[in-house]
């Protein structure tokens, strides 16, 4: 199954991408997480911002890459149908076989008012590997 949490993307430079992911009760997953008080899972805020890195290390030429590894991760805020989450993804460095970026999700509520932390960390995202063949 593919989830797409890339609504639109906002800002875009060699260095930086600024994305949204517009939250709404008509996704299913929120029937579930939970009946009586919905939210975004948080595993679904790590994957809008892996998916943010995604955007951004295509730009830079980068191929199809995975998620290596997850540093720092810290959440903060609940992501409620009606929110908007703004996610933020700036490349920090290349890693052994990789590259480092650094993620910060907020909650921006209708109305306005100061965005909150929904989540950051550090992503290091990989390369694809496809392995070879058996017997080659």
């Amino acid at each position: 199954m593919h989830f797409r949490l890339v609504d639109q993307v906002l800002e875009r430079s060699a260095d930086r991408v600024v994305a949204i992911k517009n939250v709404t009760l008509a996704e299913e997953y929120l029937q579930d997480h939970f009946p009586t008080f919905p939210v975004l899972p948080g595993v679904f805020m790590l994957e809008a911002l892996v998916q943010t890195g995604r955007e951004l290390l295509a730009d830079r030429g980068c191929g199809r890459v995975v998620l290596g590894q997850v540093k720092g991760l810290k959440y903060g805020s609940f992501v409620r149908p009606g929110d908007t989450l703004r996610m933020e993804v700036t490349f920090d460095k290349e890693t052994d076989g990789g590259w480092q970026l650094k993620g910060a999700a907020t909650v921006v509520r209708p109305g306005g008012g100061e965005p909150d932390t929904a989540c950051t960390g550090r992503l290091i995202m990989r390369p694809v590997r496809i392995p070879a063949p058996i017997g080659a």
